[in-house]
């Protein structure tokens, strides 16, 4: 990753969500991007510049841009027709995104678009998040990374963001992951925790 002066930078044309740039870089603010702030914790996956990534929820693209100054393509899946039309923009000015309009919930809507990646990315707000991004590690190559971005609060009201925390823990390892670092994105993110896997070999 690309640090200016402790900040977090990617290198790629700005303008995108009326981003800061530094030193030519444009900066990758935590407090709008849930990844951004994972790396501000001092963990999180390296991107790399050979890498593929599936990304669940795509939404405006703010997150997905960065990402793709980095990698060599993305899949930007987003459902949502509004944060779609913001996407297709950031897609112009970045031949790497592929966006894909579709229910991440029913990845066989895009398997024929979509390679194995390196790199299994969800931030979709729904109750069952974890089954959702269980369903998409078909496309998840052996030894992949998985990055969930859990937010608690709407996977279960009803409970402690402890709980969910734990049991989204519990059902990705049951399905054959190995958890490698989870993490609190508090201050960035108020109830928001991301959990990092790797695809265990089979």
């Amino acid at each position: 990753m690309i640090w200016i002066d402790g900040v977090l930078v990617s290198h790629g044309e700005g303008g995108v969500y009326h981003e800061r740039m530094l030193g030519g870089a444009r900066v990758w603010d935590p407090h709008r991007s849930k990844l951004s702030a994972l790396y501000y914790s001092g963990k999180g996956v390296e991107l790399t510049s050979g890498m593929r990534v599936l990304y669940l929820g795509a939404a405006n693209g703010t997150t997905v841009s960065h990402i793709a100054d980095y990698v060599e393509v993305v899949y930007a899946v987003e459902f949502a027709p509004r944060p779609m039309q913001d996407l297709l923009e950031v897609c112009r000015r970045r031949r790497n995104i592929i966006p894909v309009m579709a229910d991440a919930g029913r990845p066989e809507q895009y398997a024929p678009l979509v390679e194995s990646v390196d790199l299994l990315y969800q931030d979709v707000a729904q109750p069952d998040q974890s089954a959702i991004v269980l369903r998409n590690c078909v496309f998840l190559k052996p030894g992949g990374t998985l990055i969930l971005m859990l937010k608690t609060r709407s996977v279960d009201v009803r409970k402690q963001p402890g709980e969910v925390f734990r049991d989204a823990i519990d059902l990705l390892t049951s399905n054959g992951l190995g958890v490698k670092e989870s993490e609190w994105l508090t201050p960035f993110h108020v109830d928001h925790a991301a959990i990092v896997c790797i695809k265990l070999e089979t």
